[in-house]
């Protein structure tokens, strides 16, 4: 019964989505523009498009295509550390993702005639930094404030939340991050479920 209800609720969704286009003006004096929501120095749960809305209502979102075929696999099968790369996991809230002159320290050695790491070493004498697709993150309605730290100090493997990156090659989103998958986790290990623990 659930599936049906949750079936119908897509359908509906879609059918709302798809006739914004052709049934409400793109444009005019009262419309929000995500430009203008952009550089508001306050929060504003409007979304610049209903079909914005109904994506982030279902919790749809782009495959993240990054600019290197970065391997976790190959990495973790040399013995690198998820904290060799990801600087500050285990201090704070940002896992950190590492800028070029992180890889370069070891590719500027290591795997230098690769296409990929031609690539990086481009990127490197460039001057620019490698500019990787964000994968993970919470929608800003959500009002979610997560920290890794204390995640990692309580014995949590990355692999609960990132999937098993291992056996990955660029890194997908494994996992639905939703509010029952942490509250569940948090329910298992007997920690605070208290709304302000996650939100603020």
């Amino acid at each position: 019964m659930r599936s049906r209800i949750r079936g119908l609720s897509l359908i509906l969704a879609g059918l709302v989505a798809v006739s914004s286009f052709f049934l409400w003006p793109t444009s005019s004096a009262n419309s929000v523009k995500r430009r203008d929501i952009d550089s508001q120095d306050v929060f504003t749960p409007a979304h610049s498009t209903v079909l914005d809305s109904v994506r982030e209502f279902i919790g749809w979102r782009e495959t993240s295509v990054q600019p290197l075929a970065f391997t976790h696999h190959k990495h973790i099968e040399n013995q690198i550390t998820c904290t060799a790369c990801h600087k500050g996991v285990n201090q704070g809230p940002s896992a950190g993702i590492p800028d070029v002159n992180v890889c370069m320290r070891c590719h500027t050695f290591f795997a230098k005639d690769r296409p990929e790491i031609k690539k990086l070493t481009r990127i490197f004498e460039s001057g620019q930094d490698i500019p990787w697709q964000r994968v993970y993150g919470f929608s800003p309605s959500a009002h979610v404030k997560f920290n890794h730290a204390p995640h990692i100090h309580a014995g949590v493997d990355c692999a609960v939340c990132h999937g098993d990156v291992k056996d990955m090659t660029v890194a997908v989103r494994a996992v639905n991050l939703n509010m029952g998958f942490c509250l569940s986790c948090h329910r298992a290990k007997q920690v605070s479920t208290d709304c302000v623990t996650c939100h603020f």
